[in-house]
Protein backbone atom coordinates (compact mmCIF):
# COMPACT_ATOMS: atom_id res chain seq x y z
CA UNK A 1 0.00 0.00 0.00
CA UNK A 2 2.61 2.76 0.83
CA UNK A 3 4.87 1.66 -2.22
CA UNK A 4 1.37 2.46 -4.24
CA UNK A 5 1.34 5.92 -2.88
CA UNK A 6 5.14 6.30 -3.14
CA UNK A 7 5.14 5.79 -6.48
CA UNK A 8 2.27 8.60 -7.48
CA UNK A 9 4.69 11.51 -5.56
CA UNK A 10 6.27 13.11 -8.34
CA UNK A 11 9.99 13.37 -8.11
CA UNK A 12 11.83 14.81 -6.17
CA UNK A 13 9.66 14.57 -3.19
CA UNK A 14 9.28 10.73 -3.45
CA UNK A 15 13.06 10.58 -3.16
CA UNK A 16 12.15 12.14 0.38
CA UNK A 17 9.45 10.21 1.09
CA UNK A 18 10.79 7.28 0.22
CA UNK A 19 14.04 8.20 2.28
CA UNK A 20 12.14 9.51 5.67
CA UNK A 21 9.16 6.65 5.19
CA UNK A 22 9.25 5.87 8.76
CA UNK A 23 8.64 9.30 9.54
CA UNK A 24 5.46 9.85 6.75
CA UNK A 25 4.43 6.84 8.32
CA UNK A 26 4.28 8.00 12.10
CA UNK A 27 2.38 11.10 10.37
CA UNK A 28 -0.43 9.47 8.49
CA UNK A 29 -0.89 7.01 12.43
CA UNK A 30 -1.09 11.15 14.03
CA UNK A 31 -3.46 12.31 11.48
CA UNK A 32 -5.39 8.89 11.73
CA UNK A 33 -5.32 9.25 15.35
CA UNK A 34 -6.09 12.70 15.50
CA UNK A 35 -9.61 12.60 13.20
CA UNK A 36 -10.52 9.71 15.58
CA UNK A 37 -10.00 11.66 18.64
CA UNK A 38 -12.09 14.38 17.45
CA UNK A 39 -14.74 12.06 15.42
CA UNK A 40 -15.21 10.28 18.71
CA UNK A 41 -14.97 13.53 21.65
CA UNK A 42 -18.00 15.06 19.77
CA UNK A 43 -19.69 11.80 18.72
CA UNK A 44 -19.73 10.95 22.36
CA UNK A 45 -19.79 14.44 24.08
CA UNK A 46 -23.29 15.04 21.58
CA UNK A 47 -24.89 11.62 22.40
CA UNK A 48 -24.39 9.25 25.18
CA UNK A 49 -21.82 11.79 27.44
CA UNK A 50 -23.59 15.02 26.67
CA UNK A 51 -23.45 16.57 30.41
CA UNK A 52 -19.80 14.94 30.53
CA UNK A 53 -17.75 16.77 27.95
CA UNK A 54 -14.12 15.44 29.82
CA UNK A 55 -15.25 12.42 30.04
CA UNK A 56 -16.10 12.29 26.38
CA UNK A 57 -12.16 13.67 25.98
CA UNK A 58 -11.05 11.13 27.81
CA UNK A 59 -12.41 8.17 26.21
CA UNK A 60 -11.86 9.56 22.66
CA UNK A 61 -7.92 10.03 23.53
CA UNK A 62 -7.65 6.85 25.45
CA UNK A 63 -9.31 5.11 22.26
CA UNK A 64 -6.92 7.18 20.61
CA UNK A 65 -3.84 6.45 22.51
CA UNK A 66 -4.75 2.90 22.23
CA UNK A 67 -4.93 3.01 18.34
CA UNK A 68 -1.78 4.71 18.02
CA UNK A 69 0.39 2.24 19.51
CA UNK A 70 -1.29 -0.41 17.65
CA UNK A 71 -0.91 1.13 14.36
CA UNK A 72 2.99 2.69 15.08
CA UNK A 73 3.95 -0.70 16.53
CA UNK A 74 2.93 -2.57 13.68
CA UNK A 75 3.28 -0.36 10.57
CA UNK A 76 5.08 3.07 11.37
CA UNK A 77 7.75 1.37 13.32
CA UNK A 78 7.74 -2.54 12.63
CA UNK A 79 11.10 -3.25 12.25
CA UNK A 80 11.74 -1.54 15.12
CA UNK A 81 11.77 -2.94 18.90
CA UNK A 82 14.03 -4.08 21.66
CA UNK A 83 11.80 -3.63 24.52
CA UNK A 84 9.36 -6.72 26.51
CA UNK A 85 5.93 -5.78 25.32
CA UNK A 86 4.77 -4.66 28.33
CA UNK A 87 7.70 -2.35 28.96
CA UNK A 88 7.49 -1.17 25.21
CA UNK A 89 3.61 -0.33 25.66
CA UNK A 90 4.24 1.04 29.59
CA UNK A 91 7.17 3.70 27.56
CA UNK A 92 4.44 4.44 24.94
CA UNK A 93 2.01 5.48 27.26
CA UNK A 94 4.38 7.64 29.20
CA UNK A 95 5.92 9.33 26.70
CA UNK A 96 2.07 9.98 25.44
CA UNK A 97 1.50 11.55 28.85
CA UNK A 98 4.46 13.81 28.36
CA UNK A 99 3.28 14.44 24.94
CA UNK A 100 -0.43 15.28 26.47
CA UNK A 101 1.33 17.88 28.73
CA UNK A 102 3.28 19.12 25.80
CA UNK A 103 -0.02 19.92 23.97
CA UNK A 104 -1.20 21.28 26.70
CA UNK A 105 1.14 24.03 27.70
CA UNK A 106 0.74 26.24 24.72
CA UNK A 107 -2.56 26.99 25.46
CA UNK A 108 -2.28 27.38 29.10
CA UNK A 109 0.50 30.19 28.56
CA UNK A 110 -1.86 31.67 25.77
CA UNK A 111 -5.22 31.75 28.69
CA UNK A 112 -3.60 32.41 31.77
CA UNK A 113 0.20 33.90 31.01
CA UNK A 114 -0.97 36.00 28.03
CA UNK A 115 -4.79 36.18 29.59
CA UNK A 116 -6.09 35.51 25.79
CA UNK A 117 -9.40 35.05 26.84
CA UNK A 118 -13.11 36.92 27.48
CA UNK A 119 -13.15 39.36 29.14
CA UNK A 120 -9.50 40.93 27.68
CA UNK A 121 -9.95 39.87 24.71
CA UNK A 122 -12.62 39.81 21.78
CA UNK A 123 -14.47 35.79 21.96
CA UNK A 124 -13.20 35.93 18.35
CA UNK A 125 -9.70 36.66 19.39
CA UNK A 126 -10.14 34.02 22.50
CA UNK A 127 -10.90 31.35 20.34
CA UNK A 128 -8.65 31.92 17.15
CA UNK A 129 -5.89 31.64 19.94
CA UNK A 130 -7.10 28.75 21.59
CA UNK A 131 -6.90 27.00 18.34
CA UNK A 132 -3.52 28.27 17.24
CA UNK A 133 -1.78 27.34 20.56
CA UNK A 134 -3.98 23.69 21.38
CA UNK A 135 -4.18 22.46 17.96
CA UNK A 136 -1.27 24.02 15.98
CA UNK A 137 1.41 25.10 18.16
CA UNK A 138 0.87 22.42 21.14
CA UNK A 139 0.00 19.39 18.57
CA UNK A 140 3.43 20.30 16.51
CA UNK A 141 5.38 20.36 19.65
CA UNK A 142 4.06 17.18 20.97
CA UNK A 143 4.08 15.75 17.75
CA UNK A 144 8.30 16.61 17.46
CA UNK A 145 8.67 15.40 21.19
CA UNK A 146 6.32 12.26 20.58
CA UNK A 147 8.91 11.51 16.89
CA UNK A 148 12.11 11.80 19.33
CA UNK A 149 11.06 9.94 22.42
CA UNK A 150 9.35 6.78 20.13
CA UNK A 151 12.66 6.48 18.54
CA UNK A 152 14.52 6.99 21.27
CA UNK A 153 13.40 4.86 23.98
CA UNK A 154 9.66 3.09 22.98
CA UNK A 155 11.39 1.22 20.00
CA UNK A 156 14.98 2.01 20.14
CA UNK A 157 16.79 -0.65 17.81
CA UNK A 158 16.80 -0.71 14.04
CA UNK A 159 15.79 -4.02 11.95
CA UNK A 160 15.21 -6.19 15.23
CA UNK A 161 11.30 -7.17 13.88
CA UNK A 162 12.36 -7.30 10.34
CA UNK A 163 9.95 -8.64 8.21
CA UNK A 164 10.21 -11.43 6.20
CA UNK A 165 7.43 -11.42 3.27
CA UNK A 166 5.58 -14.84 2.71
CA UNK A 167 5.35 -16.77 -0.21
Amino acid sequence: MVDAVLIRIPQPYRDIAVQHRELVKFAVVGGITYILDITLFTLLKTTVLEPKPVTAKIVAVLVATIASYLLNREWSFRTRGGRERRHEASLFFMVCGIGLVINAAPLWISRYVLELQVPQVSLLAQEAADFASANVIGTLLAMVFRWWAFRRYVFPDQNVRRQVPVG
